[in-house]
């Protein structure tokens, strides 16, 4: 019996060593993310935008990360995790294609990405885990809401904020921040200019995410939905 257990022992260890050498070949493998922020700068350009400095504004930054990822600022293993989880039910209801869940994860498919399917699921996971870890919460966010569209031509949380607002992203009110990380999802779908009431249904979600995190109270909810919203060009 003495010789079972250290014999099921030393095939355990050699398991658990080889599946490490096994994730750190595949870590390897992937890109470095020591040039993301110079990816989102290309991004920036390319669409004749303007790179938003730390820190991001509070109110949109505490919108997108309510909606998008409400533990982003978890443990990192947590985070990963929970974006497994995420993906394998969005893989069982897309015919395999997961897409990104968490913030890394995202931010990672639109500087990294190329295909859909379970591969590029799990490289964008791994990717997500290199600038998870790689960078601090806050600039992940910033270059998030920096590489992102908005719909309508904007991309990056500046040229949004004041394409749709005619304000600089630090003077977001609650309902307009909420407004433009709604729009993430589906930029077109729920794009305000086109699809008011559609926009005006997400926006109402991002405000029930902010007080589920403690962001907003229920008063406040009821507030920003009810404000008027300047869009520029409705």
């Amino acid at each position: 019996m003495r010789r079972l257990r250290r014999a099921a022992v030393a095939v355990v260890v050699l398991l658990i060593a080889g599946t490490l050498c096994a994730g750190l070949a595949y870590e390897l493998a992937l890109p470095s993310v020591s040039g993301a922020e110079a990816r989102v700068a290309a991004i920036v350009r390319a669409h004749h935008g303007e790179i938003g400095t730390l820190p991001a504004s509070s109110r949109l930054a505490s919108a997108v990360v309510a909606v998008e990822d409400d533990r982003f600022y978890s443990n990192t293993l947590v985070n990963v995790l929970y974006g497994v989880a995420r993906a394998t039910i969005s893989t069982l209801h897309n015919s395999g294609d997961a897409g990104g869940s968490t913030i890394a994860q995202q931010l990672a498919k639109q500087l990294y990405g190329g295909g859909g399917g379970l591969k590029a699921s799990l490289e964008e996971m791994a990717v997500g885990v290199k600038l998870s870890t790689g960078y601090s919460r806050a600039k992940v966010l910033n270059m998030y809401l920096n590489a992102v569209y908005y719909g309508n031509g904007y991309w990056g949380d500046v040229e949004a904020a004041r394409g749709y607002f005619g304000v600089a992203p630090a003077r977001l009110s609650w309902a307009e921040a909420a407004m433009l990380a709604g729009l993430l999802q589906a930029p077109s779908g729920y794009d305000p200019l086109r699809h008011f009431t559609l926009a005006k249904q997400r926006q109402l979600h991002v405000l029930d995410r902010l007080v589920a995190d403690h962001r907003l109270t229920s008063a406040q909810r009821t507030a920003a939905y009810s404000a008027h919203l300047p869009l520029r060009g409705a």
